[in-house]
């Protein structure tokens, strides 16, 4: 497979509360048109911004999956039937709703704010009977490590608070410092890499904020930082031990 790319424009589009919210899909459900599908445990993944003020999207039901948001900017309120209480979130925050047998939310996302919402698939014969439960995790929460050319915080991992049921989950964001890097592909995985922001150059390529990359069979990842940028990544197994939803 090797490096695939994919920019906003090869992905799904969506908009919420006419268009107070906005979304691109990197991976769509499996009806939207976006050139990438769902694949692993990784079943959805949509990025979310408010281009002005304040919209909420309203109580609305989940079952079976892991459904994560990851604040990039701003804050958002959340309320969920079992906490039955709004919840605010800011920037580098995470919650995790592990659905199982049932669950309704709602989110409001604050003026000009942004966020990834993600959905992880587990074994749904296992979870669809687990009575649902929600986490919070705070920024400082997270462990980071500095080297000489990068700041890596491990936001589910090494050293991590944050749990889930989906099996072989890593998640990581970077802040990479301009010029050359070399980044460790790991064996059996998928690397799934969002650029925050900034612009890398890969293979003569320049790519932006708002490109999705699919890395695997492949050792490492040389790119190429024109700026200081920031790579939110996911690691999944290429193979999973339980029948996934599609």
């Amino acid at each position: 497979m090797g490096i695939e790319i994919f920019n906003t424009e090869d992905q799904a589009s969506g908009n919420f509360n006419y268009g107070e919210i906005l979304e691109n899909k990197p991976i769509g459900f499996p009806q939207d048109s976006g050139k990438l599908k769902p694949y692993s445990s990784l079943f959805y993944w949509a990025h979310a911004w408010t281009p002005g003020k304040k919209s909420t999207i309203g109580l609305h039901p989940h079952k079976g999956f892991e459904i994560c948001s990851f604040v990039l900017k701003g804050k958002i309120n959340h309320f969920d039937t079992k906490q039955n209480k709004w919840i605010s979130l800011e920037e580098g925050d995470v919650q995790i709703i592990r659905s199982g047998n049932g669950i309704s939310h709602a989110e409001e996302l604050e003026s000009k704010s942004e966020i990834f919402q993600i959905w992880f698939d587990p074994d749904l014969s296992k979870t669809l009977k687990k009575e649902a439960s929600y986490d919070d995790y705070k920024s400082k929460d997270f462990k980071i490590i500095k080297t000489s050319n990068k700041l890596k915080k491990i936001i589910l991992g090494d050293g991590s608070p944050m749990k889930m049921d989906t099996e072989g989950i890593l998640i990581n964001e970077y802040e990479f410092d301009i010029g050359p890097h070399k980044h460790e592909i790991l064996k059996n995985s998928f690397h799934s890499i969002f650029i925050i922001g900034g612009t890398i150059k890969v293979n003569q390529k320049v790519l932006n904020r708002g490109t999705f990359l699919k890395l695997g069979d492949i050792d490492e990842f040389d790119f190429h930082s024109l700026e200081k940028t920031k790579l939110f990544e996911i690691i999944s197994p290429r193979h999973i031990s339980y029948n996934t939803y599609v």
